[in-house]
């Protein structure tokens, strides 16, 4: 399940939560860009700044170049989309990601319409052999969704959906969110695997794996796709299945984005029409061991339809400061059935706050209000993640150990969610996402709202994670895209020398490499 980040319910009346994909980036594309930026003659006219006869880009290796007015002026005309430049109306809106510690500033967003934009833009990008990055609902903890100096492909814009209630199937364009998407398929009584933050776009989701409140019945997103339309890097757009591109649709399943630009998906669904159980009971710090033993040994004999998480937190709310353990659950099958199940853990006695209750499947997944719309998180935020087989005490003591030594000016959640079940009856060869072997994913979140305080926290977290990152086998492509070896081959596992072959195939130049790159053999 995708529980993590696991928030104090405090936390979340103040909608302090952050992703799980983490990690920031280096500034020195942004100094190169700077060394190079030539003086603006920028003005309004009819709602775009006028194209300046040269401007300052980076290229895909990060080296300074420019585009010359000719070459924007072809790309503008033939988007049915927009083309936005620094000075355009909509550009600062446009650029601006989910995860505010991140203030980047491409050279070019193109703003598709269609796929056929989509084709138009991966041609110009390669032709210029441009930095790219490729943005659908922008909630990239990590930043990559956005670059510095170079184009942003956005496919924001494509938001169609149609669900066919007989097949049980439903056609999603990229641009689609979680809550988007799960409206839809509710409103004929069906649900697919999606995550848990519901301004979530669909596709990175996807593509790299997808965790959800359904995984362990249903297994991944990436599970339950039919089909995706992506264009790839030589600007062609390819329908990948188990019948067509057959090699392409594996990579895609677990790759993320190091093979194109996806368009749309094609998801299969499950009946869920009944309310599901969600919540989670919040204890006083010096019960976290017994709240982690507690959870991980129920976790041992779950059925499917039961999954379980627990976390130490730290709350900085005025009204509920301090550091607290917590256990949250999802149940898909008859509440009452849960409520069962969950029996064995009031041994753990009366909690601070219990907020578990029998809901929809639409008010769990926090998309039951108003239509779904991408808002940035009022903070900043790091995370570290890694794959773990369960709960030692080894492990227990390390993190608690280290938990107190974080900073408490900042919300924190350490802890696991339960994996295993319809995820780990799938073969690793069977998709790109290979570590179907995990017990639990182990995830620290934190975040704050003082951006002077980015790099003590950062720091901070990183330290937490050298102590527990000994503990964990393998990494979540959504949650840390890095480019260290160790890490890509921990993520791909045995996968890795195949996925560099399709790499080699559908894009051999690497254009495609803000994200866990897998670097094809000639650009390696």
């Amino acid at each position: 399940m995708k529980l993590g980040p696991i928030v104090s319910p405090w936390q979340k009346q103040h909608g302090a939560r952050i992703g799980r994909r983490g990690f920031i980036g280096t500034t020195l594309a942004a100094t190169a860009l700077a060394a190079v930026h030539p003086g603006r003659t920028w003005a309004t006219a009819s709602g775009s700044a006028p194209i300046p006869n040269q401007l300052a880009a980076l290229s895909t290796a990060g080296r300074p170049m420019t585009l010359s007015a000719t070459d924007i002026k072809d790309l503008r005309s033939g988007l049915h989309g927009s083309l936005l430049l620094a000075q355009d109306a909509g550009y600062d809106s446009a650029r601006r990601m989910w995860n505010r510690s991140f203030d980047r500033h491409p050279a070019l967003i193109a703003r598709c319409a269609d796929a056929a934009d989509v084709v138009r833009a991966v041609n110009f990008a390669r032709a210029h052999d441009l930095r790219t990055a490729v943005r659908a609902g922008g909630h990239s903890v990590s930043g990559q969704s956005v670059c510095d100096g170079g184009l942003v492909i956005d496919v924001s814009q494509l938001r169609a959906i149609s669900v066919d209630a007989q097949r049980q199937v439903a056609r999603a364009q990229s641009g689609v969110l979680l809550g988007e998407l799960d409206r839809a398929t509710q409103a004929a009584g069906l649900a697919t695997t999606l995550g848990t933050v519901t301004d979530t776009g669909i596709a990175g989701l996807t593509l790299g794996g997808g965790m959800g409140r359904l995984m362990r019945k249903h297994g991944l997103a990436c599970d339950n796709l039919r089909s995706v339309d992506v264009v790839t890097a030589d600007g062609k757009l390819r329908h990948a299945s188990v019948n067509e591109n057959p090699d392409l649709f594996w990579a895609l399943r677990g790759g993320g984005g190091n093979f194109g630009v996806a368009t749309s998906f094609e998801y299969r669904l499950h009946p869920l029409a009944h309310r599901v159980l969600t919540g989670e009971r919040v204890y006083p710090f010096s019960q976290a061991r017994a709240v982690f033993a507690a959870a991980a040994e129920l976790a041992d004999r779950a059925p499917d339809d039961l999954t379980l998480g627990a976390a130490v937190f730290n709350s900085v709310d005025k009204d509920h400061p301090g550091q607290f353990a917590i256990w949250s659950v999802d149940y898909c099958g008859d509440p009452r059935d849960g409520e069962r199940l969950l029996e064995p853990l009031r041994k753990l006695g009366t909690p601070l706050l219990d907020t578990i209750n029998a809901v929809s499947y639409l008010e769990a997944q926090g998309a039951a209000g108003a239509a779904t719309i991408a808002v940035p998180s009022p903070a900043g935020g790091f995370v570290k993640s890694g794959f773990m087989r369960g709960v030692t005490p080894d492990m227990m003591d390390e993190l608690l150990r280290r938990f107190v030594m974080l900073p408490p000016s900042m919300n924190c959640s350490a802890g696991l969610s339960q994996m295993g079940g319809a995820v780990a009856r799938v073969s690793p060869e069977g998709t790109a996402f290979w570590n179907r072997h995990a017990g639990f994913d182990f995830l620290i979140n934190g975040d704050w709202t003082e951006r002077a305080q980015d790099q003590r926290n950062m720091q901070a977290i990183r330290d937490m994670w050298s102590g527990l990152e000994k503990f964990s086998e393998g990494y979540y492509v959504n949650t840390e895209p890095s480019e260290d070896e160790h890490r890509l081959r921990a993520t791909y596992g045995n996968n890795y020398p195949r996925l560099v072959q399709l790499k080699n195939r559908y894009d051999p130049t690497n254009l495609f490499r803000l994200n866990a790159n897998i670097k094809p053999t000639a650009a390696a």
